[in-house]
């Protein structure tokens, strides 16, 4: 990486649990000079403006996420079930790093997505597009393999694990009590039985 390069990584990595928690649209200029301890001359030598930064630190912020989440589901498994099994491990194993860096990054930069950032809206939009079309590959994999009914939607069934994971998120960061997380990780547990064609049940 030349200098410009790292000093443009420098400023993501020092910000982005700051954007995740304080919001990208009410993080100044200011709350980034003071996280990174750079001139806000530094800062507008690699980043055309704040808005910049932000659309870079989510997709950092999503970036590690998809990342973790793509290395537990990429492990071997005995069957399809476990892949989807191990995505739910990893939130219910995972919730106190997400809360302590602010929560979701993409359930907080949805509620921020509006009108009046579209290009972060257009990211979200995306990331979420990207998300709920992993697992639909996922569960269509495994009715391929004659392993879930082949007549579940699955992209329903996806985009449904997604709402419930993403709600479970907000309710519980919003109270501070972690059950309600668990509770709808146990409602996708059930989900994922509800689609399987024998009667193999997750002992995780």
């Amino acid at each position: 990486m030349s200098k410009a390069e790292k000093t443009r990584q420098f400023i993501i990595e020092k910000t982005a649990a700051l954007f995740n928690t304080k919001g990208y649209l009410s993080t100044s200029l200011s709350d980034i000079t003071e996280a990174t301890g750079l001139t806000k001359g530094s800062i507008y030598g690699n980043f055309e403006n704040k808005d910049e930064v932000a659309l870079a630190v989510f997709q950092y912020n999503y970036g590690m996420l998809r990342r973790h989440m793509q290395q537990v589901m990429k492990e071997e498994y005995p069957s399809v079930s476990d892949q989807l099994y191990a995505l739910v491990s990893f939130y219910s194993n995972h919730w106190p790093l997400v809360f302590k860096t602010g929560g979701c990054p993409l359930m907080n930069a949805a509620t921020e997505a509006d009108d009046t950032f579209p290009a972060l809206s257009s990211q979200v939009k995306s990331s979420f597009e990207s998300w709920i079309a992993t697992i639909t590959e996922i569960i269509r994999s495994g009715q391929e393999k004659d392993e879930f009914s082949s007549t579940i939607d699955a992209e329903e069934y996806a985009s449904l694990a997604v709402t419930l994971i993403e709600g479970g998120i907000l309710l519980s960061k919003t109270t501070g009590n972690e059950k309600h997380l668990h509770h709808a990780l146990d409602r996708v547990l059930k989900l994922i039985t509800e689609i399987q064609k024998n009667s193999y049940q997750y002992h995780g």
